[in-house]
């Protein structure tokens, strides 16, 4: 009877083995090898995937040849864990590769776009940025005391957090003041908001609450734009430019701000704070507002981060030498710099690449980062908030930029890759 339990208690410890190290390895096989890959047409790149056995690779097209240049038409190879190999790319396009373990198990497919060579500024600068929502926010709803001196909470189970109130009673509106505005005029009749919820459009009524001083309320907190301090991450060579690496989210309902547009200005950093454990640093600054101080205009924020058109007077304040864009293959754990104009001047700081998910599953965090540079350590302690946007260059490319820092140790943080970044 012993024996038996015995061998019960073996077999269920061998199947949650078995169990375990092929969820470890379905996990490990996602970080590594990555959904997407782009190649720069006619140009040999060479990659390597640090894979636990053998798999195959193979090329679903002629446009994208395995192997070497002179390999053509060979259309598969055999990946282990320390060998490299080089993709070539005939045309522009996007193709696919197969990868089968084993030579029988098909695991995924990988897209291989073919570019031609981009370049870009690496540019580290601070700005000030100021986004306009596109209607007014809904930040949450509160209790009004009336003429009877009773509370009553008109929008409570109506509005939500985040919706957008784009218009009262057929009026578009663009500001909190415009839409105080019109509940004032509304002489206690029904206002019937259009408020967009996620990706729907909704109508819904609220009878506003006429207060002891005459006042009229719909009982409802509400934000049109939002302002901040961050870092340019490039510019492009068609005057485009990519800032931050991760979308600006209202600071009560934590939702990546919907905006109509934005603008960047001149900013001027006047202090920083040093990040400690559990407390990130921040570098604080004053923005210059004004057309004299304009260096561009916003058209999007998005989970990847901000991005518009620059001004002419920021173009020729970026007179750095464009870069070749790395993307993700490109990558590898080791030595870089970020660029930062936190001390005043723009320069470059030593890091360490500590690690690299070449997957897509996490956009703004697919890169860890150390910050090894004693002067930056001692300027800031490692990363502060306002450095998002840090431009990250390994082997004289522009390869991504910082995103955030650790709550638990600021001399770590994230980064994106820069492709995510430049196809917002």
């Amino acid at each position: 009877m012993k024996k038996h339990r015995f061998r019960g208690f073996l077999l269920w410890t061998f199947l949650a083995g078995v169990t375990s190290v092929t969820g470890f390895s379905y996990y490990y096989m996602k970080l590594v090898i990555p959904d997407r890959i782009n190649i720069v047409q006619n140009q040999e790149e060479i990659v390597q995937f640090s894979l636990p056995f053998h798999a195959t690779l193979l090329s679903e097209s002629e446009e994208v040849v395995l192997g070497n240049k002179s390999d053509i038409p060979k259309g598969q190879i055999t990946i282990t864990q320390n060998r490299q190999y080089s993709l070539y790319g005939k045309s522009k396009g996007s193709y696919k590769l197969a990868l089968e373990l084993f030579g029988l198990i098909r695991f995924k497919e990988i897209q291989v776009d073919v570019v031609t060579s981009q370049y870009a500024i690496p540019c580290g600068a601070p700005v000030g940025i100021y986004l306009k929502s596109h209607g007014v926010m809904v930040i949450g709803t509160g209790e009004i005391t009336g003429l009877d001196g009773l509370p009553s909470e008109p929008a409570a189970g109506i509005l939500r957090s985040g919706d957008y109130i784009e218009s009262i009673n057929g009026q578009p509106l663009e500001t909190k003041e415009e839409l105080a505005e019109a509940v004032d005029h509304l002489e206690g009749q029904e206002a019937v908001l259009t408020i967009r919820r996620n990706e729907e459009l909704l109508d819904v009524s609220l009878r506003p609450v006429i207060c002891q001083d005459g006042s009229q309320k719909l009982g409802i907190w509400v934000r049109s734009d939002t302002q901040g301090i961050g870092t340019l991450t490039y510019l492009d060579l068609n005057g485009k430019f990519g800032a931050l690496g991760h979308g600006i989210s209202d600071s009560d309902t934590g939702e990546v701000v919907r905006i109509s547009n934005g603008t960047l200005f001149d900013t001027e950093i006047v202090g920083i704070e040093k990040g400690r454990v559990g407390n990130p640093g921040v570098m604080s600054g004053v923005i210059y507002y004004g057309p004299g101080s304009l260096l561009g205009e916003i058209d999007t924020n998005s989970e990847v981060g901000i991005f518009g058109t620059a001004s002419q007077r920021l173009r020729q304040a970026m007179n750095l030498q464009p870069i070749e864009i790395g993307y993700r293959q490109d990558v590898k754990k080791g030595p870089a710099t970020i660029r930062s104009g936190i001390s005043g001047e723009i320069r470059d700081y030593q890091i360490e690449i500590l690690k690299v998910d070449y997957s897509t599953s996490h956009q703004n965090k697919s890169l860890v980062i150390q910050v090894t540079d004693p002067e930056l350590l001692a300027l800031t302690g490692g990363i502060v908030q306002g450095m998002s946007g840090s431009p990250i260059i390994q082997n004289g490319k522009l390869v991504g930029a910082v995103t955030h820092v650790f709550i638990q140790d600021s001399t770590k943080g994230y980064g994106i890759f820069i492709e995510n970044m430049l196809t917002h």
